[in-house]
């Protein structure tokens, strides 16, 4: 997720597109371009989840993670096809969150927004582990808490400084590690067409380690949850249309692209992975791109993939950060968080609510001297399932408020396909990923706790905003929100009044 560059170009300055609040927001100034769009979602979902995720899902599933990968993928373009109705009729920084808040109600917005939210900040303090862990592997002398501190303020220090380095570094991070899939993948390709000194396995591997599927359908159940998780960050896209020129062309232009190279990277790779090397291989569950790379046998391969892997890491990261503090900065916007972190920087950047944000990434360094082991797994697994959340709140977001366009007669700039079908069969599928993982031991104790965090978030929310107060109208999507009292305040706060 990256941040927005500046629009003062040539001399010039776009004017302020309003806040969902109606008023004028200065970080709504600060446009972005398609290609920043495509490269912020992208920079997100191509992390943690791709580069160390996708061992894990082989390990519980087998060859057969391929199926989890097929369901995913469905499920993932009906999401974000969902999500892209929404965020270009009705462009908001808190998207989905905004969406449930109008759809559902505000207790339901609220905790659709710091769920998000909570997700993204474990996610940050796990990009940050899993970089250090893989550079404290390739140069042992340098501890792994040590790295992953250097990281959490280096990152910091880039989304606290300047809009416009953030936005520029999040694009050429993103296209690096873009870069490094399709080399991976132009290298395995040549490894199985026996195109290299190294001997093709074939397809022996899908059938000869215990079978195509080998701990049946509960693993690809399980292999599922870790599947959706890699997708996180794809919905980003939403969050970012607030501040992209024409949202309602560049949205639908982006969700296309990004779900086309999305699967393309994903499966692919993945693919690569179970017919190269057993799926039971221990390194392949650890560090799955090196491991195919040493198949290969290209001289220092590994250790510039190594690289390449930390750096993309470090990418997903700051997207990360960049959402994490849009969504807090919009909950705040909305009453739904305290105010202090409505205020920006003079360069737009919303400095409370980046450091809000950040501040469990330093606690996971701390955990990276005491357990620097086991710290990556355990908050890979705190926050597995909540994507799931997040994707059926947003759906059934969707069919509300695109039954309440369709009643008002109002016409949509991007429509979902085959409403309301696709969109109770993508609910179904979310669903059905729910149940199948019940059945799982270590998943079904993932779900309960998921859904102990969501109660929890959801009363506090309902507490709280009953101590709050009535909340301020949201206006439909589609309609202007009004511009009176809080709208106000808001502004002064935004301009650090």
């Amino acid at each position: 997720m990256s941040e927005t560059l500046l629009t003062q170009e040539r001399g010039t300055t776009s004017a302020a597109a309003p806040a969902p609040d109606g008023t004028p927001d200065p970080a709504s100034a600060q446009h972005l371009k398609p290609r920043h769009l495509v490269m912020m979602a992208l920079g997100s979902a191509i992390g943690t989840g791709l580069f160390v995720g996708t061992g894990s899902a082989i390990a519980l599933a087998g060859p057969a993670v391929l199926m989890s990968f097929l369901v995913a993928c469905v499920v993932l373009v009906l999401v974000m096809r969902a999500m892209g109705e929404m965020a270009a009729a009705d462009p908001a920084r808190g998207a989905f969150s905004v969406y449930a808040e109008k759809a559902l109600g505000r207790t339901a917005g609220q905790t659709l927004g710091w769920l998000w939210w909570a997700q993204l900040v474990v996610v940050i303090a796990a990009e940050a582990t899993a970089a250090a862990q893989i550079l404290s592997e390739l140069w042992p002398v340098l501890p792994q808490w040590s790295l992953a501190l250097a990281f959490m303020v280096v990152f910091t220090a880039l989304n606290l400084v300047s809009v416009r380095a953030l936005g520029e570094s999040e694009f050429w991070f993103a296209l690096l590690k873009v870069g490094a899939v399709v080399a991976f993948l132009l290298v395995g390709a040549a490894l199985l067409l026996g195109l290299l000194p190294s001997p093709s396995p074939g397809l022996a591997n899908l059938t000869a380690h215990g079978g195509f599927m080998p701990t049946g359908v509960t693993g690809v159940a399980a292999a599922l949850l870790v599947v959706v998780f890699a997708f996180g960050g794809t919905e980003l896209v939403t969050v970012a249309a607030a501040e992209t020129r024409d949202p309602q062309r560049n949205v639908a232009r982006a969700i296309r692209t990004i779900v086309v190279r999305v699967l393309v990277f994903y499966v692919g790779s993945v693919a690569l992975m179970v017919l190269i090397l057993p799926w039971n291989t221990e390194s392949l569950s650890s560090s799955p791109f090196v491991a195919v790379l040493s198949v290969a046998g290209l001289p220092g391969a590994q250790a510039v993939m190594a690289v390449v892997i930390a750096l993309a890491l470090l990418s997903a990261l700051n997207a990360n950060l960049y959402g994490a503090s849009r969504m807090l900065h919009s909950l705040a916007d909305r009453g739904c968080a305290p105010r202090r972190f409505v205020r920006l920087s003079g360069s737009g950047v919303p400095v409370p609510a980046v450091v809000a944000s950040v501040l469990f990434g330093f606690v996971a360094v701390v955990l990276n001297y005491l357990w620097p082991e086991a710290v990556l797994g355990f908050l890979l697994n705190t926050i597995g399932s909540t994507v799931l959340v997040v994707w059926a709140l947003s759906l059934v977001s969707q069919i509300v408020l695109r039954r309440r366009a369709d009643r008002e007669g109002r016409e949509l700039p991007l429509r979902m396909w085959g409403f309301p079908y696709l969109s109770w069969l993508a609910l179904a599928l979310v669903g059905g990923i729910l149940v199948l993982g019940w059945f799982d031991p270590v998943v079904r104790t993932q779900l309960v706790l998921t859904g102990g965090l969501v109660a929890l978030i959801a009363v506090l929310c309902a507490v709280l905003g009953r101590r709050a107060g009535p909340a301020e109208p949201v206006a439909a999507a589609g309609s202007p929100a009004p511009a009176a009292g809080r709208s106000a305040a808001g502004a002064q706060e935004r301009t650090g009044a």
